[in-house]
């Protein structure tokens, strides 16, 4: 049966900013391939790659707690072990989540829009997201965002077109014509159903990209350096 939650959460009230999960532990047989979805919500985009590759790890990180049992629990029933959702804050817990872990692609599915100017400063994609990630990918590693909301995306755009570990795979300011990965969320679901656009990036780290150790980036992080606190 579906959980009942909040479908917006404030990001920024206070006990939400101090959730400190611990670090992320994998089972030692566990697939050592990572891939994360950002804001992951009931994980359809999770479950659906998960049933067709067991040789990755899934983890979808969700700040609201009732929808990350919800998750385990129907993984557990699903037989999919390497399926996994955290209770952790996108914004502040990633860091000390993944000291340990490099992680191969991140995903950003239609994260909330917050349309009311002096909600933006809610949004999960700003400069400070966009260096953490790139801090936590591997080598070749791939960071994708989605929306239906074409200023959100184009906000998105602008902070990761102004990284410089990171470059756009279709070309500066372009977006990408289709879903790359064969797994679809519940919202892209219903968003083409109705024939309505979906704007679509995917970013790769440049070559030759200085990697900040996870963890004095965790300390970096926790000391509020990194975030501008």
């Amino acid at each position: 049966m579906a959980v009942r939650v909040r479908h917006h959460v404030n990001p920024l009230r206070l006990r939400l900013m101090h959730i400190a999960p611990s670090r992320l532990q994998l089972p030692v047989d566990a697939p050592k391939a990572l891939e994360v979805e950002l804001g992951c919500a009931d994980a359809q985009f999770l479950f659906q790659k998960a049933r067709v590759d067991s040789q990755t790890s899934y983890i979808g990180v969700e700040l609201r707690e009732p929808l990350v049992d919800d998750v385990n629990q129907r993984a557990q029933a699903e037989g999919l072990p390497h399926l996994r959702a955290v209770f952790a804050h996108i914004n502040v817990d990633l860091p000390s989540l993944f000291a340990e872990h490099s992680v191969r692609r991140f995903f950003i599915n239609f994260p909330d829009p917050w349309f009311k100017r002096a909600q933006h400063k809610r949004r999960v994609v700003t400069p400070e997201l966009a260096e953490v990630l790139c801090q936590l990918l591997q080598h070749d590693g791939e960071l994708f965002f989605q929306s239906d909301i074409w200023d959100l995306a184009l906000d998105a755009m602008a902070v990761l077109e102004c990284c410089p570990l990171l470059y756009n795979v279709a070309g500066e300011w372009s977006f990408l014509r289709q879903n790359p990965y064969g797994a679809v969320s519940q919202r892209e679901e219903r968003v083409t159903a109705f024939g309505d656009p979906v704007w679509r990036m995917l970013y790769r780290l440049r070559e030759g990209r200085e990697v900040q150790p996870a963890r004095a980036l965790s300390s970096a992080v926790a000391d509020g350096s990194l975030l501008g606190a």
